[in-house]
């Protein structure tokens, strides 16, 4: 008679790796993950093209045509309109032809004569060309006057087109970077979303395996705590791969389109932090929506016991996007981003917005880091003492303390 074969006991990182590979096969080849993920790159590429647009509209350059007896006017034109935040490109062009380039929508307005100053146009004047205008027609009748005196219009029209008043504020308003507005308040809504998506997977996972009893069966060859981290490490993955994915398309289209060529933002740098934070964040909410999902025993239940934990991540959301774009240096932004569980959706949106410094960074990572071994320790004991226990909910002190 053979002898009784023997089940082969296997290492603690081949089962981790054994029960992560499993969670990655399923997850890649589910519908929702990859429709998900297609849906966040179209989000963040259209995002990036509709910018572009906007901003093309709005660096448009206001075409005036001048005929030859206004030519000596241009210069003035372009002048007046960079400070008063309108460019303005001119051209000659002969009074037979002006009717045509304004009809056809070439010209905005044409300037046919100084004195006075007269312009047509096709229907009625651009809105922003209105107030260079005016001052123009002001400086025209200035000119005049000095011209009766005996002094050179030219150097007096110049002089007042470049004239402003010197103003001395108190308390100035820091210079704000839209480039890296966007890039923080998209920062934090990809992480908030990635986050949630991936920590949403990890507890309805463990709630369907206890359910369907087939915890049971992979306990037979892996240990309770080996199973957990195998999960959390399958589906952090998969939203690892996910959020590379997402934060490459938004990258790729800044640059491509030339989103961020007039920022300060290093968009490189922003992009790696972004990931960075996704690992050590995904890793804290894993584990603690692992443990608490174990509580229960129906995918119902599975809101009432992670409700604490998914509010704790709605405040720092709530808190970047709604104040740190505007005022990242807010006390309250501050603190918020070096306390673990808040630091992984606001630190990642002040490194993005340039208002955070380097030993700033590595106090809130620490701090972030330093917790995870008290997490794996304290989530593995709840998770192995009540994902084989069913029923009802089971109390977290009594999970905690085991049988």
């Amino acid at each position: 008679m053979s002898p009784r074969p023997t089940l082969v006991e296997i290492s603690s990182g081949a089962a981790v790796r054994l029960v992560a590979g499993r969670e990655i096969s399923t997850r890649i080849r589910s519908k929702a993950f990859v429709w998900t993920t297609v849906a966040l790159v179209a989000a963040v590429v259209l995002g990036g093209l509709l910018l572009n647009v906007i901003g093309s509209q709005a660096d448009t350059a206001q075409q005036v045509g001048v005929t030859p007896d206004a030519s000596g006017i241009s210069e003035q034109l372009v002048t007046l309109g960079s400070v008063t935040g309108t460019t303005i490109e001119t051209r000659e062009v002969s009074p037979e032809e002006a009717e045509e380039l304004l009809v056809d929508g070439t010209l905005g307005a044409v300037v046919t004569g100084t004195d006075p100053l007269t312009v047509t146009v096709h229907t009625a004047l651009p809105e922003s060309l209105t107030p260079v205008l005016a001052t123009l027609a002001q400086q025209e009748a200035l000119a005049s006057a000095v011209t009766e005196l005996g002094g050179d219009p030219g150097d007096v029209g110049r002089e007042i087109a470049q004239a402003s008043a010197d103003v001395t504020a108190l308390e100035p308003e820091p210079e704000r970077d839209s480039g890296q507005i966007a890039a923080g308040t998209v920062a934090g809504i990809l992480l908030f979303i990635s986050l949630m998506t991936a920590g949403q997977l990890v507890a309805q996972g463990v709630v369907e395996e206890k359910s369907s009893r087939v915890v049971e069966l992979l306990l037979a060859t892996v240990r309770p705590w080996q199973l957990m981290a195998g999960k959390v490490l399958g589906i952090g993955v998969i939203g690892l791969a996910q959020v590379v994915l997402v934060v490459g398309s938004g990258a790729a289209t800044a640059a491509a389109f030339g989103l961020v060529d007039a920022s300060s933002i290093d968009l490189g740098a922003t992009a790696l932090w972004v990931v960075v934070w996704f690992v050590v964040g995904f890793t804290m909410y894993a584990l603690a929506l692992a443990a608490l999902a174990a509580l229960v025993s129906r995918q119902e239940d599975v809101g009432s016991v992670t409700a604490p934990i998914i509010t704790v991540m709605m405040i720092p959301y709530i808190v970047g996007i709604s104040i740190a774009p505007w005022d990242p240096t807010n006390p309250l932004v501050v603190w918020l981003s070096y306390l673990p569980f808040c630091a992984p959706l606001l630190m990642p949106m002040r490194i993005a917005l340039g208002e955070v410094l380097p030993w700033e960074i590595a106090l809130s990572l620490g701090l972030s880091v330093a917790l995870i071994p008290v997490l794996v320790w304290l989530a593995g004991r709840i998770y192995s003492n009540a994902v084989l226990r069913s029923g009802g909910r089971i109390k977290l002190k009594d999970a905690f303390v085991g049988a």
